[in-house]
């Protein structure tokens, strides 16, 4: 039984969701699933854009189907080439044997590296570039590392429709609902979508910079990504999550996150000492253990608080492992213009601090409050000054 869903007179819904998958890229957890979205046009010409994970393969093609009800497939155009929406290009191409591939130059390239030399015809596009389907002539958008090379987008300007391939994705299965407005998204799937911005996109934030200024040259009425609901209403709300994304603009620039690794216990009580004092100066304070809290969900968070608190121990003369890959993964999404707070702690040797500051050098425009609090096995009552002065320096701006 075919799942689609009627967009408009001529547009269709033709993805589906996968509830089984733990982790997207075998990396990311999903304990909501994720969805996997292709839309087709209806014209005089029939279009397909993009095709699906293999892990939803029969219900995509049931879809398509029924979607096209006899009708040949003229065009698929390919948005973004990563398998989770290319991977059915060669059995579509098995059943569709006539149709045209779209894409920029880049996908052509990687379309063979994945599926070696395909017989159907290719259109490469560029920036500007159209496709006369009927009624409509589609334009299209160069997104280069959004967050592949080869990306594209798709503009429908009969419908005012905006295909965004990965952009403005989420994480989460989609149910009967297709339209963020049928949701609670605010509640419910905005942390989902920071998180998989923050992970998936999150490292290419002046390239989205770009995206989004070529698609500001366009009346947009809805967004169609390749993951997560469609939008059709307040599109300006989650546009400007995006402008404060990709530019690495805290949501909230007075919350606290407070991030620590700890053996024993000693660490945490030291970063559970300074958290009370924050939240007695009215800062909302979010505590995280990076041992048991996933480094997508501490780089989400990241992404929408100003203020961060690391406090780390000293491990084999370096940093605690937890903590090390929270800061490499930091470093990797391109993390910047945070003020950040450090504590360190060891037995003997402490030397965590130092390397923590070094690795915040070396992303930018990272401000360190001081002074930075040094625990020796355990925090001391003569150190409640220094906590004090390290709250007031976090919070008031007072740092190096």
């Amino acid at each position: 039984m075919h799942c689609i869903r009627r967009i408009t007179d001529d547009l269709f819904y033709v993805g589906a969701s996968d509830r089984r998958l733990n982790m997207f890229e075998n990396l990311y957890p999903i304990p909501r699933g994720i969805s996997y979205n292709s839309y087709l046009i209806k014209d005089e010409k029939n279009v397909l854009l993009d095709t699906a994970d293999h892990a939803v393969a029969d219900l995509f093609f049931e879809n398509l189907r029924a979607a096209l009800d006899g009708r040949a497939l003229d065009y698929l155009i390919v948005q973004h080439m990563e398998p989770d929406h290319a991977a059915l290009l060669h059995s579509l191409l098995r059943r569709y044997p006539g149709v045209k591939i779209v894409g920029s130059a880049k996908t052509r390239a990687i379309i063979g590296q994945f599926f070696g030399e395909i017989k159907a015809e290719f259109i490469p596009v560029k920036d500007g570039d159209t496709l006369a389907v009927g009624s409509r002539q589609l334009s299209f958008i160069t997104a280069p590392m959004v967050h592949w090379p080869e990306v594209i987008m798709t503009y429908d300007p009969k419908d005012q429709t905006f295909f965004s391939a990965d952009a403005f994705g989420t994480f989460g299965a989609l149910g009967g609902s297709l339209y963020a407005d049928e949701l609670n998204f605010e509640k419910e799937w905005l942390p989902e979508a920071r998180r998989y911005y923050s992970n998936i996109v999150g490292k290419y934030g002046p390239q989205v910079q770009a995206a989004l200024k070529k698609a500001a040259a366009h009346d947009i009425e809805r967004i169609c990504s390749l993951h997560g609901p469609v939008w059709r209403k307040n599109l300006e709300w989650y546009l400007d999550k995006y402008q404060k994304w990709s530019t690495y603009t805290p949501e909230d620039p007075d919350d606290v996150l407070v991030v620590y690794g700890s053996l024993y216990g000693h660490t945490k009580n030291a970063a559970e000492a300074l958290a009370a004092r924050l939240a007695g100066k009215g800062a909302r304070v979010i505590v995280r253990d990076a041992s048991n809290v996933d480094t997508s969900e501490l780089l989400s968070e990241t992404f929408r608080c100003g203020k961060l608190v690391i406090a780390c121990p000293t491990y084999n003369m370096g940093l605690y492992p937890p903590v090390s890959h929270y800061l490499q993964t930091m470093k990797e999404h391109n993390m910047q213009n945070r003020r950040v707070a450090v504590i360190e702690s060891g037995s003997w040797a402490v030397a965590s601090g130092k390397q923590v500051r070094a690795e915040l050098d070396g992303m930018k425009n990272m401000e360190i409050a001081e002074p930075m609090i040094s625990v020796l096995s355990t925090i001391k009552e003569e150190q409640c000054k220094d906590l004090e002065a390290l709250c007031d320096a976090l919070l008031g701006g007072d740092g190096k």
